[in-house]
């Protein structure tokens, strides 16, 4: 017989406590503890799906075979990069996003075009029709799909047991629940617990399952943290639910890089590969305009061109402000201390706005160099010339750093036609400019790249 008990568990970070607490001791957040009623099963009941498995022996290090581990052709380039090559068998992969965000809209799509595979959809929050109109809309390849509407548990092992899928998707984890536990679906105990479950079954079944999640309103994945812990890949799929496009991150990765990125663009009918977002993201005319300077980034392994916007003015209301979209505040901040100090521009007392265009976050150091050009180029109301691409990191002594991978940057900014291309001096070593048809502009400090952009 199940012994039955209560305890206090924060919706926040899962931390339990025996009793009621105001503020959580573990994340410092007030009233997010919710009280749960927690059954503890026998030691010797069978595994919930129903699978039974010989128990693993330990084995000598050098013994283990580390072949390359067989992936899943998910027939997206963008998805493929991001986890890593494809799907590997018998992987938990989460993906999160805002609401409405595209996420059921992603998967679905890769399953219409994945006719060879045999696919188990579990949806715990649309109808069949519901998914059968999104599949029509998408006009994708026809499918053998399967699809259940189902949000216990231990029903959906035995639907599993019966079809055999080559792949499960499970439309969300939060939906899911497990008879063991008497609490409400979405809680942090049932959310633990058929995570957990599912992992097993993954595993022991070398079956993939890919787990559509909810975010909190923080932006972060919803339920316990422990769920991010016991996955194998987390992917963010984030974007402006008023802008088309929509970019999915790598938060998490055991089988590959958490540096890719895929870009998509949001359709009537699906969700559109970018194959080359430089085109994309420069697609605006900002010839004569002042405060827009052409940066040279790279993600992952990809290298594209982004545009950096900045609009400097006077304070008016006392304090001047400080904001930045898709970069660092504080980095920016350090730039601006840097420009005044080491360079002799005066910008204490004026309004500095940055933003990266295209909705993009970028983390690339190389960038810091096209953003104080562009704070800069507001300042002085000076545009600088359109076919200037640039890449380089800003040191506290004003100097220019050498930034990774300069080549691919550089045929970036050729292919798409610029003329010129300011790079730190020390990148310049063991580039052979007479292959290229773009001017190689080196640059040691910052006042030498001012120079070169304004004369």
């Amino acid at each position: 017989m199940a012994k039955e008990k209560t305890v206090y568990v924060c919706s926040n970070c899962g931390q339990d406590s025996p009793k009621w607490v105001g503020k959580c001791p573990s994340c410092g957040e007030w009233n997010t503890y919710v009280e749960e009623i927690v059954r503890k099963e026998p030691t010797n009941r069978r595994p919930v799906s129903g699978i039974e498995t010989q128990k693993p022996k330990p084995v000598i290090l050098s013994e283990i075979v580390a072949d390359d581990e067989p992936r899943i052709d998910m027939h997206d380039d963008e998805l493929n990069r991001v986890l890593g090559g494809g799907l590997v068998q018998g992987s938990l992969v989460l993906i999160g996003g805002e609401p409405g965000i595209g996420k059921s809209t992603l998967v679905m799509q890769t399953v219409l075009h994945m006719p060879e595979k045999r696919i188990l959809y579990v949806s715990g929050e649309e109808s069949a029709r519901q998914l059968k109109l999104r599949a029509d809309r998408l006009s994708g390849v026809s499918s053998d799909c399967l699809i259940v509407c189902e949000t216990s548990l231990e029903q959906i092992y035995v639907h599993i047991k019966n079809t055999n899928p080559d792949l499960v998707i499970i439309d969300s984890i939060q939906t899911i629940s497990t008879e063991n536990i008497e609490s409400s679906p979405g809680s942090i105990a049932q959310v633990r617990e058929c995570s957990a479950s599912i992992l097993r079954f993954a595993k022991e079944t070398h079956t993939p399952v890919l787990l559509i999640g909810h975010i909190n309103k923080e932006g972060s994945i919803a339920g316990p943290k422990v769920l991010e812990h016991i996955v194998d890949t987390v992917l963010q799929f984030e974007g402006d639910q008023h802008y088309m496009y929509r970019i999915l991150r790598s938060i998490k990765n055991r089988f590959g890089s958490t540096a890719e990125l895929g870009i998509y663009e949001m359709r009537q009918d699906g969700l559109r590969q970018v194959s080359n977002p430089s085109e994309l993201l420069l697609s605006q005319d900002h010839e004569g305009m002042s405060g827009v300077a052409i940066a040279s980034a790279i993600e992952g392994i990809r290298p594209f061109l982004i545009e950096t916007q900045a609009l400097v003015s006077s304070a008016v209301y006392g304090n001047p402000q400080r904001s930045a979209t898709g970069f660092d505040l504080r980095r920016m901040n350090m730039l601006l201390a840097v420009l005044e100090k080491r360079v002799g521009f005066k910008l204490a007392q004026k309004d500095v706005f940055l933003n990266i265009a295209g909705g993009l976050k970028v983390n690339d150091p190389a960038i810091d160099l096209p953003v104080i050009s562009a704070i800069l180029s507001s300042n002085m109301d000076a545009a600088i010339e359109p076919e200037v691409c640039m890449a380089g990191e800003i040191g506290l002594s004003g100097e220019i750093r050498p930034v990774n991978r300069i080549e691919q940057r550089i045929g970036e900014a050729e292919k798409l036609g610029f003329k010129r291309f300011l790079l730190p001096k020390y990148n310049l070593q063991g580039i052979d400019t007479k292959k290229l048809k773009i001017e190689l502009v080196p640059v040691r400090k910052v006042e030498e790249a001012f120079r070169a952009l304004f004369g």
